[in-house]
């Protein structure tokens, strides 16, 4: 069957799409936080465990999604993803014990989530571009994400108020679906347009990357990006109307960190293609610190709390079209998905690790104010693990193999 309608703006635009859905939907659970746990009578650790699991869920199937969308195309694992995350929210709204909460909120939506991931539409963006477009592509990919989180957030507080918080969540597992569709747009597995063909196995692949040094840090690096953006995805609503603020501050917070996470990672797309993605990634962590102490440091206005969300969206998800760009710009694309998956689970084992401990210090202290400490000191480990990273293409990228006739 002829994939010609396939066309790299075909692709891209289906990518942009799947992220801003995909990434939309999952970034407003938090919203959820205080009306579910209010109904039901549970303390926060129980919600926090829930998206915990959700965040190691995801981290753990995106690798195994990349594995598959590498070897037989993302569309079928898109699909599948969709379906499951649709049937997960959806057992969010009616199950009654927090056992079951944690199931269908943790391990569905969290293989749902995986199995759409935004690294998946990103590997296919990634193989339509010349490596002069790529970082850039990346950035739009990342920014369409954010966008799907400006969107969601007011959306998802107007639909919670409209339908009660059970309304809501059959709403987002409607608007989940509309993957589907988008996911048949996205092409089989190959090398980029401009990378030569090679005999790699993903085997080999994920060796190679394993003794890669830049790899490893690279890795490292992206647990404390997990730690910092799950728990305020989490627990900032919480920790907004906790200082005072109405629930509309807080969705309003949440939704400003997407719209200026569009600019940051779009900026970061544009950075990352003319200067050193790893030095980047090293001022991005930096001034995730500064902002975090500067929170803790200033009064709390809902000024304040808007710049906070406004100037931590410049930097949110900037970190990932640097991140996936190291990758693919070391390694190549053929196993990209493969291999940012592998990274990314890092990002979720960190997420997993914020969520839950954010519940768990907030239930024992009363406060916040413990995690957001730690989540400043990581800012700046992660700032000074990514300066000796070896961003430069490896050596059989640039050699085009012999072919027999």
């Amino acid at each position: 069957m002829s994939s010609s309608w396939r066309s790299p703006l075909v692709v891209i635009a289906a990518g942009c799409v799947i992220a801003m859905i995909g990434f939309g939907v999952r970034s407003v659970f938090g919203l959820f936080q205080e009306p579910v746990t209010l109904y039901h009578g549970w303390n926060r650790e129980v919600f926090a465990l829930a998206l915990a699991v959700q965040n190691l869920l995801w981290g753990l199937g995106v690798p195994v999604a990349g594995m598959i969308a590498d070897r037989f195309g993302p569309s079928r694992v898109i699909i599948f993803g969709a379906i499951v995350y649709a049937f997960g929210i959806w057992a969010m709204s009616v199950v009654e014990s927090g056992t079951m909460f944690v199931l269908a909120a943790g391990v569905l939506v969290g293989l749902g989530v995986a199995f759409t991931a935004f690294s998946l539409a990103l590997a296919s963006m990634a193989r339509v571009v010349s490596a002069e477009r790529r970082s850039f592509v990346l950035g739009l990919g990342t920014a369409a994400g954010s966008f799907g989180q400006f969107v969601f957030s007011p959306n998802a507080q107007f639909a919670i108020s409209l339908f009660e918080w059970q309304g809501a969540l059959i709403v987002l597992a409607a608007a989940s679906l509309v993957m589907i569709p988008l996911a048949i747009m996205l092409p089989a597995p190959s090398a980029a347009v401009d990378e030569p063909a090679h005999e790699q196995g993903m085997r080999e692949a994920i060796v190679e990357a394993g003794r890669h040094s830049g790899y490893v840090l690279l890795t490292l690096g992206f647990f404390v990006c997990g730690f910092q953006i799950a728990f305020i995805t989490v627990h900032f609503p919480a920790f907004v109307t906790g200082s005072g603020f109405d629930a509309t501050v807080a969705a309003w917070s949440l939704g400003l960190v997407g719209i200026f996470n569009i600019a940051g990672c779009l900026l970061a797309g544009v950075v990352g293609q003319r200067w050193s993605k790893r030095y980047s990634l090293s001022v991005i962590y930096f001034l995730r610190a500064v902002l975090i102490v500067a929170l803790m440091l200033v009064p709390r206005t809902e000024t304040t709390i808007y710049l906070f969300a406004g100037c931590m969206g410049l930097v949110w998800l900037a970190t990932v079209p640097l991140t996936s760009g190291i990758v693919a710009q070391v390694f190549g694309t053929r196993y990209m998905a493969t291999l940012f998956g592998i990274v990314f689970f890092s990002h979720q084992a960190g997420s997993f690790i914020g969520v839950w401990l954010g519940g768990r210090l907030f239930d024992a202290t009363g406060s916040y104010d413990v995690i957001w400490w730690i989540s400043a000191v990581l800012g700046l480990l992660a700032c000074l693990v990514h300066l000796p990273i070896n961003e430069r293409p490896l050596a059989r990228l640039a050699v085009v193999p012999e072919r027999g006739t």
